[in-house]
Order: C-alpha cells, then structure tokens, then sequence
C-alpha cells in the first residue's frame, strides 16, 4: 500500500463537520455506524434515512415539510424526492442577513467590491421586484451572458427567489454559441456587461448581444452591467436598461414556495458533438446535495473564504454560489489565471484569506510549468483546503501542491459533472489523501466501477455507474418531452443505471481512479487504456507544454496517436520523440506507446478548460465537429486536419 500525501490531524478530524455528522448518526439513528467507511455504506444502503438527516444537519429551509423521503426508489429514472415539501432555493441561500461578507469580486486589472449579506440581500430584493415588473413569472426563464461578477450571483438568486429559471452562459462565447443554447430555452430577460476583460484585453460584448437579439425573439428586456466602462453605449439595443436604473427600492423578497424538483437551473451538456442538450436541475436536489458535498465533503463554515477559478458557464459557479446557504465568504474572480502575474490568484489568497481553493487540474499542471512557488512568496495562512476538478489531478500534479504550495493541506480531487451539477467522487477533511486518488464516493451516492457485462470490478478499470437514485439527477432535459435523450445520455447501456461515462477504478482505500471519459478511451489490440495514463508520463517531461491522445482507425485496428504542444525554443526531434516513448513504456505498458508523436500548435479545448479529444478524433477521422462554438479556440482543429503523418 502507498504512503499517503497528507494524513489529517486529531484536531482537524475531531472538529470537521463530516465528524459531527457521523456522532449525531451514531448516537441518535444506527449505533454501527463508527467511520467514515461505515457511513457511506449506511448512506447508500438507508437513502430514506440518510438524506433526512442531511437536511436537518444543514438546516434546509422549507414552508411545508414532505410526506414521503422517497417514492419509486427503484426507478431511475422516475425517482421523486421529497414529495409534498414546499421551499425556495434562494431563501436557503439568503437565510443569512448580516454585515458579514458575503461576496467578493475581484478582477485582474485590481477591481474590487464586497456586499455584506444585509447588502446582496437588499440587492437581490430590487432586482427580483424590477424583475416582477418586466412580466417574468414562475417557470419563466432569465439568462445571464455574464463574467464571475457579484451582479451574475444578484441576478440567479432573484431569478430563483420568483420561481424563474436561471440559465447561464460565458461571456467568450460567439454569437452562434449563445444561440444554441439560449435559443432552445427562449429567456424573457438576459442579463449582460458590455464586455470583459481577460489577460490584458477588453473584449466588447454588446456587439455579440446585438447579433444574439436579432435571432432571440422572446427576449423583451435587456439588463447591461457595466464593466469595460463605466457608461456603455446602450443606445443600439432594443429595450436595453442599465443595472443601477432597472434595480428597483424593494427591500423585502416574496419567495415562491415550491416543490422540491421545481426547475432553477437550466445548464448545457459541452456540445462538442451537436447542438448542447439543456439539462434542467431541480430547487431541492440542487440545494441539499451541494449542502452535503460543501458542509460535509469540502468542511465548509461560516468563517471560512471559499474560491473557485471558474466561467459563469462551468457548473462549479453553481456549486460555489450553493456556499452561501452555510454563510462563508465566496470571492469571485473574472479573468486570466496567469495575468498580470502567473500567481496572481495566490497573490489574492493571501489578501483576502482564502481557506478553500478551487481549480482544475489543468490549472495546477500549468502554475508547476511557470514555475509557481506560492508557499515561498505567499502567506497562505488561512489556506486548508485545495480542490482540483475538470480533468484527472495527476501525481506529479498533487505533488507539486505539498511541495509548492502547503504541505499540511487536504487535497481532494473532485469528480462529476453538469449531468448532476454536483460530485459522484470528492474530498474528505478526514481522510488520507493518496497520489492520483479522489478520496472517497459521495455520501448517498452508490458509486460502482463495472465491466461491459454489469459486474462491479474493484482494483480494475471500468465503467463508473450510480446503482441507486439520488437527489440532484436532473429533472428533465428541455425540449425532450417523451425523455428519450435523457434515457439515452445514462441508461442506455445499463438498464435502471447511471452510466456517467468516466473510466475509472476503485481503490484498495475506498477512493477512485479516474482515467478519463470512457468514450475516449483508447482500444489498441481490443485493450482499454485511459488517456490519463499516458498524459501522466508525457507532462511530467519538461519539453512538453501538454498534450492530447487519441485513438485512430488503422488497419482494422486503433492506433495511438499523440500531439504535443511544446515549450517555446523546443523542437520534436527524433531524440525527444524516443525519450517519450521510453517514457511511456517504462512507467505504463507497451500497448500505451503512441504509434505517432506529432506536434501541434495548440491544443483545442470547450469554454469551460476542457481538452476536447473527442472533436479532434472526429477531425484526423474525416468526420464534422457539429459544434465548433462550444470550443474556446476553435482554430485549433486546423492544426489536425489532413496531417500527412496519419496517413501512412
């Protein structure tokens, strides 16, 4: 067995949450249940149990309580949760009105601003009541075109407080890219900045607007938040109103008491293969899972500063908004990570006090290659928690966090997605943390790894399936009454479960390996390999920038085919060619040596930092990306398009 990273303290597993939820269940509901191994298994095996005393322990708000915990437990999907119940999910977020700060934005160009909670409660009551006024009622939707500003949190909380959707989008997205997905969903109001500022660019965005408005026919009122400057030219925008003269006075907020799968959310599949599909989430799923994920999982408190490097269209900005419900601190950040400095977000860690840093691992990959030393420049005194998301968090990436950063930290790498707005896989303040392991299943989530033929696997590789119902599954996606693509998007393979399309394996300390999405992974020789494995040998070479692997039809077979972006001044010759094959068949096996090492220019990747070896496949294969608007760099896909290497 490995030695583990990092090991917990006495002090930090006595005064977590996560512990005090186990000796109230221990004490008041099943005496057996003496650890954390123990509590999960009670979670999954008692759902109806479980989520009940989750709910008490987070103090969820609601106007009436349910009849029944759980109905048609055995169906997925066409489980229901919590029937009877009625509640508002703003309401659980705004139970805090205080002058203890609730938000804090800041901006690469050093904008600051801070709200209290007596102040972003008032805010949100003139914003919910402007919007009343605009005709927006329950059901209705609002979007948001919006950098990570206090105003994007504002307008979703009063979107939720009436009953109104919420759907958001972020601001680097073309015309095309808004349209598909704010044109399947038809707002009656969108919310925008005039622009935004990103690695010492002002970028306009009331040009795309204008372009979206063209084609988007149910929008009749337009908000602008200025941002780029301080008195953006509306004039050109058909019912267009600044943010300060649309807020009205109100002080006080109405919330619609609702059921507990009332829609608040409408998010977006990547869309890298066709039109995005529109997931809907439901009010109470949302609001109970991100509670249990962010009070017990993440140890979240009142005192504590949380940050997440995240896009307003990356459903981490949902998970990290959810923070307010337990009356933390969030600081929101709009701009580049490597700008003005390449450690500008841990120069403002150390200003503002963050105790739980949120990125992804690409991020983590990317401060090691600028040679990002927090831990010698930085007093990250306040600083516990690290949670990395978006991608495998490699070893050598976990690494350079105890090396670089804190060595007495809990490290959790977090796994799930936009389908369940929420974590299969996450963090434990109580647990060791193991190199290139996420440290545990959810509570209340029936994790399993199987095989092709539905046999649970443990110490090997395979699919990652949800054997049981849980809350935040989403409602329904939009436009798709009969639910045929909901069906087929999880359950398709495995009738009544959730495949969620990741390949990965549990571990002998009951964490996982996630080796990557599962229809990316590669076939050589009819054996399944996780790109992560290659791309954990490959980047840990100080020539390469990063990479992307893809498997390629080849003489009724699939051959490995890697690219690598290379560090300036460093050319792909035939040494460094074969030092990356040594590499990779030294520290993996054989069958992982890439037939073709070609390099690339850049490496394509969604809005949200995900590399995209899905479009890239479809591309050296001849077949049409659907969707190039869901990339952030869509010129990319040139750099592989008829490559004469692949063609011999």
């Amino acid at each position: 067995m490995s030695a583990p990273l990092w090991t917990p303290s006495p002090d930090r597993i006595r005064d977590a949450n996560i512990t005090h939820f186990l000796n109230h269940i221990r004490a008041e509901v099943a005496p057996d249940v003496t650890n954390q191994q123990a509590l999960y298994r009670w979670s999954v095996e008692h759902p109806e149990k479980f989520w009940p005393q989750v709910w008490a322990f987070c103090g969820i708000k609601a106007s009436r309580h349910w009849d029944k915990v759980l109905e048609r437990g055995a169906k997925m999907p066409g489980a229901k949760w919590f029937t009877g119940c009625r509640l508002n999910f703003a309401e659980n977020l705004l139970r805090y009105r205080d002058e203890r700060t609730a938000l804090v934005f800041r901006g690469e160009k050093g904008e600051r601003a801070a709200l209290t909670y007596e102040e972003l409660y008032r805010q949100v009551a003139g914003c919910a009541d402007a919007l009343r006024r605009s005709g927006v009622k329950t059901g209705d939707r609002v979007a948001g075109f919006m950098p990570n500003r206090h105003e994007t949190v504002i307008a979703m909380l009063a979107t939720t407080s009436i009953g109104a959707v919420w759907s958001s989008c972020s601001p680097d997205f073309g015309i095309n890219g808004v349209l598909d997905r704010f044109g399947q969903i038809e707002p009656k109001v969108l919310v925008t900045t005039d622009g935004y500022h990103y690695a010492n660019k002002t970028i306009d965005s009331l040009e795309r607007i204008r372009g979206v408005l063209e084609k988007l026919p149910s929008v009749q009122q337009v908000v602008v938040v200025p941002y780029a400057s301080t008195s953006p030219d509306i004039s050109k925008i058909s019912n267009a109103r600044l943010w300060a003269d649309y807020l009205t006075d109100a002080t006080e907020i109405q919330f619609e008491q609702l059921p507990f799968d009332h829609p608040i959310y409408i998010m977006y599949s990547s869309g890298t293969t066709g039109v995005p599909k529109c997931i809907v989430h439901g009010a109470g799923g949302t609001l109970i899972q991100h509670l249990k994920e962010l009070a017990l999982h993440t140890d979240l408190k009142r005192d504590d500063v949380l940050f997440y490097f995240t896009t307003c269209g990356w459903m981490m900005w949902n998970w990290l908004v959810s923070g307010l419900a337990v009356g933390a601190t969030l600081l929101l950040y709009d701009g580049s990570a490597f700008h003005p400095s390449p450690d500008i977000l841990w120069k403002i860690a150390e200003e503002e006090g963050i105790s739980i840093f949120g990125t992804s691992a690409k991020y983590l990959a990317a401060a090691e290659k600028f040679d990002v030393k927090p831990r010698t420049k930085h007093k990250l005194t306040r600083l516990r928690t690290i949670t990395s998301t978006g991608s495998p968090l490699l070893p050598e990436n976990a690494e350079y966090v105890y090396r670089e950063i804190n060595r007495d930290i809990c490290l959790s790498s977090i796994s799930g997605g936009t389908d369940i707005v929420s974590c299969f896989a996450l963090g434990n303040p109580t647990l060791p943390v193991y190199a290139g392991e996420l440290q545990c299943r959810g509570l209340g989530m029936a994790v399993e790894i199987w095989d092709d033929d539905g046999k649970p696997l443990r110490g090997k590789p395979g699919e990652l399936v949800c054997v049981k119902p849980f809350p935040s599954m989403p409602v329904f996606f939009w436009n798709d009454p009969e639910g045929k693509k909901y069906h087929e998007a999880y359950f398709e393979q495995y009738p009544n479960v959730w495949r969620h399309g990741d390949w990965a394996m549990l571990t002998e300390h009951g964490g996982l390996v996630i080796y990557g999405r599962s229809d990316a992974t590669l076939n050589p020789g009819g054996v399944r390999i996780g790109t992560a494995e290659i791309y954990r040998q490959v980047e840990k070479l100080p020539e390469i920038v990063e990479s992307l692997v893809v498997g390629q039809d080849w003489e009724s077979d699939v051959r490995v085919i890697l690219f690598v972006r290379l560090r300036e001044g460093t050319a792909l010759d035939d040494a460094l060619r074969d030092r990356i094959r040594k590499t990779i068949r030294s520290e993996t096996t054989p069958r992982h040596v890439p037939a073709k090492i070609i390099a690339v220019a850049d490496i394509p990747r969604t809005i949200s930092g995900k590399i995209t070896e899905l479009a890239v496949r479809n591309v050296i294969h001849g077949r049409p990306v659907k969707n190039t608007d869901a990339l952030a760099n869509p010129q990319a896909l040139e750099h592989y398009r008829d490559l004469p290497e692949l063609k011999t």
